[in-house]
C-alpha cells in the first residue's frame, strides 16, 4: 500500500503521453478514468529510477537505452490477469464436442493439431484445453501441440509452474481435478503428463514477426484480450492472428468481444453449442480492415 506522500502527480498531459506510449508498444489502451491508476502503481517505478517526475519517466522510457525492459516491467504492473479453469464452458463444449472432431479428421494424415492461447495470464486457459483433448480419448499417438503465450511476464512464471489455488477451480468437475492435479500445501499441482503438451512464451500481439515463430494454428483462443485494446490495435492482432490460421482454422474470442468494426475476412461459424470465428476454407486473401 501507499501513503499519499508517496504518489507522486501525473498530470493530464504527461499521462496522454505515457498512455500512447503503452498502446504503441503492445496495444494495451488505458482510457481517461485510468490515469490515478496509472499515477498510483508506477510512482515506484519513478522513485525506483530516482526521478523526481512522470515528465522526467517518461523521457526515461523514450530514450534510455534499458527503455523495452521498463515497458515489460510496467505492464506487469499494470495488468490484471484475473482467470480460472473452464471458463465460458459452452464454447469449450464446442471446442471438444465438434471442433475438435473436425480436426481429427481434416488432420488424420499428418495427426497433428496445435492450438494457440493468446493472452494466456496463468495458464488456465491451455491447460483446459490439455485436459479437453486427454478426456476425448481419442487422439493417442497424435502430436498435439498447445501454445499459451502473454505479455506479463509474472504470470508466465506462475503458468511454467503449474500450481494454483482453490479459486482457479471454481467451474471444475471434482472427477477432473483429482484426476489431474496433485494436492500441494494447500494448493493444488498440475500432472506433468498435461504439462508436456504445453509451452509458454513471452508475446506481444503487436510484433508479427515474433509471432511468425509460432507457425500456424489450427485453433486460436484469444478470449477477453481485445477489450483491453482500441480498434486500431484491434485490427492489427486479428490481422496477426488470421495470417497465424490454417485455412478452416478457428478464432475463439471472449462472449463480450467480436470482430465488428474490426474484420470482416472471418466467417461466422454456428455450432450447436456456440459460434466463433472461422478462416474461410479457400481463401488466402490478407485481412480486410
Amino acid at each position: 500500500m501507499f501513503d499519499k506522500e508517496d504518489i507522486i502527480p501525473l498530470g493530464e498531459d504527461v499521462f496522454r503521453l505515457i498512455r500512447e506510449l503503452i498502446k504503441d508498444y503492445c496495444g494495451l489502451y488505458f482510457d481517461d478514468g485510468s490515469r490515478y491508476l496509472i499515477e498510483r502503481r508506477l510512482s515506484r517505478r519513478v522513485r525506483n529510477h530516482h526521478l523526481d517526475t512522470f515528465r522526467d519517466y517518461y523521457r526515461f522510457m523514450l530514450y534510455n537505452r534499458n527503455s523495452e525492459e521498463e515497458l515489460t516491467a510496467i505492464i506487469d504492473i499494470l495488468t490484471v490477469n484475473e482467470t480460472y479453469f473452464f471458463r465460458e464452458q459452452n464454447q469449450l463444449k464446442a471446442f471438444s464436442e465438434e471442433i475438435l472432431d473436425e480436426l481429427k479428421e481434416k488432420n488424420k494424415s499428418r495427426k497433428k493439431v496445435k492450438i494457440w492461447s493468446a493472452g494466456c495470464s496463468t495458464g488456465e486457459e491451455p491447460y483446459t484445453i490439455a485436459m479437453l483433448i486427454k478426456e476425448r480419448g481419442n487422439f493417442e499417438g497424435w502430436d498435439i501441440e498447445i501454445h499459451g503465450s502473454d505479455i506479463n511476464q509474472r504470470v508466465l512464471q506462475t503458468a511454467r509452474k503449474g500450481v494454483y489455488r482453490k479459486i482457479s477451480f471454481r467451474t471444475m468437475d471434482a472427477y477432473i481435478k483429482k484426476k489431474y492435479f496433485n494436492q500441494e500445501n494447500g494448493n493444488y499441482r498440475i500432472h506433468d503428463s498435461l504439462k508436456e503438451n504445453v509451452t509458454f512464451s513471452y508475446l506481444n500481439l503487436l510484433d508479427p514477426f515474433k509471432m511468425k515463430f509460432l507457425g500456424t494454428m489450427d485453433v486460436i483462443l484469444c478470449r477477453n484480450v481485445l477489450i483491453y485494446f482500441d480498434n486500431e490495435s484491434r485490427k492489427k492482432v486479428i490481422e496477426n492472428m488470421y495470417q497465424r490460421l490454417t485455412n478452416g482454422g478457428y478464432l475463439l474470442l471472449g462472449h463480450a468481444e467480436s470482430l465488428m468494426n474490426v474484420s470482416t475476412a472471418f466467417d461466422l461459424k454456428h455450432f450447436k453449442n456456440d459460434m466463433v470465428y472461422q478462416k474461410p476454407i479457400k481463401n488466402n486473401m490478407d485481412v480486410k480492415k
